[in-house]
């Protein structure tokens, strides 16, 4: 395969970390060092792909056009410092929840080149939905390399106000946790009626799955498709009459976002 990206240093090969690689590899790559010192991160290593236990073993000669920063928010002030030295010729991409343009820049210098980023898990498949923003300093082929690196696991979308980047952590970040769990409820609520749980657990996860082939196979709002579902006085509007009684499910959707956007600003608060 013709490589078409430039050389990279991947930080974290973790399962994000690693959903991007593969995505990159379908690109064609011309050199990816990957820095994870997990026993699992080798099994990363292929052609063009070397993996190392730590900046320390980096070959000082490499030369990266982007650095991708995927490890936990919590160890970034361990590991970023190490990467200063490449902030004059490469752009730095950051899917660190929380973690700020700001924060990066503190560690990295005011001039370093930053995306910061929030994809989700479905990018392990290709499926995925990166937000992101740019700092000033990223040059207009810099933006191109990002949107490039990014769009191999998905769509994206970049906004100008990184403080929606909290929120997008909280909607789309995690939204495939709440999607996972409304199915885990579907399955446990057909076995408690009797279902068999092989057939529940079909039942659940196909469910979902075509609802979600349909919402994309069209333009229709959600709204319009579930009142298609909902015949008047039917089976469906007294089961949903039930999750909206006194806005019971509207309203713990809204806390558990708010939850989970201000944990992501606390997590840009430490370190």
């Amino acid at each position: 395969m013709t490589a078409t990206l430039p050389p990279l240093l991947l930080i974290g090969g973790g399962k994000m970390g690693a959903a991007m690689l593969a995505g990159w590899r379908e690109r064609g790559i011309s050199q990816v060092v990957v820095i994870d010192p997990g026993p699992d991160a080798a099994a990363l290593a292929a052609d063009n792909i070397t993996v190392i236990p730590s900046i320390a073993a980096l070959d000082p000669g490499f030369a990266p056009r982007a650095v991708i920063l995927a490890v936990k928010p919590q160890v970034a002030p361990d590991v970023i410092p190490g990467l200063a030295r490449f902030a004059g010729t490469a752009l730095f991409v950051s899917i660190m929840a929380g973690k700020t343009i700001a924060f990066l820049a503190g560690h990295l210098g005011p001039a370093a080149a930053i995306v910061r980023a929030m994809p989700n898990t479905p990018a392990a498949i290709r499926q995925g939905i990166t937000v992101a923003c740019a700092a000033g300093t990223v040059t207009p082929d810099q933006h191109a390399l990002a949107q490039t690196l990014l769009g191999a696991v998905g769509a994206v979308e970049f906004v100008t106000g990184e403080s929606l980047l909290d929120a997008v952590t909280a909607v789309s970040g995690g939204g495939p946790a709440y999607v996972f769990l409304l199915t885990e409820l579907l399955e446990t609520a057909a076995i408690e009626q009797g279902i068999p749980p092989d057939l529940a657990r079909r039942l659940a996860r196909q469910t979902v799955i075509g609802s979600a082939s349909l919402l994309a196979a069209g333009d229709d709002p959600p709204a319009t498709l579930r009142r298609a579902v909902t015949s008047p006085k039917g089976t469906t509007e007294r089961a949903l009459a039930v999750l909206m009684d006194h806005d019971a499910w509207p309203a713990a959707m809204s806390r558990a976002i708010d939850a989970a956007t201000a944990r992501s600003r606390e997590l840009g608060e430490t370190g």
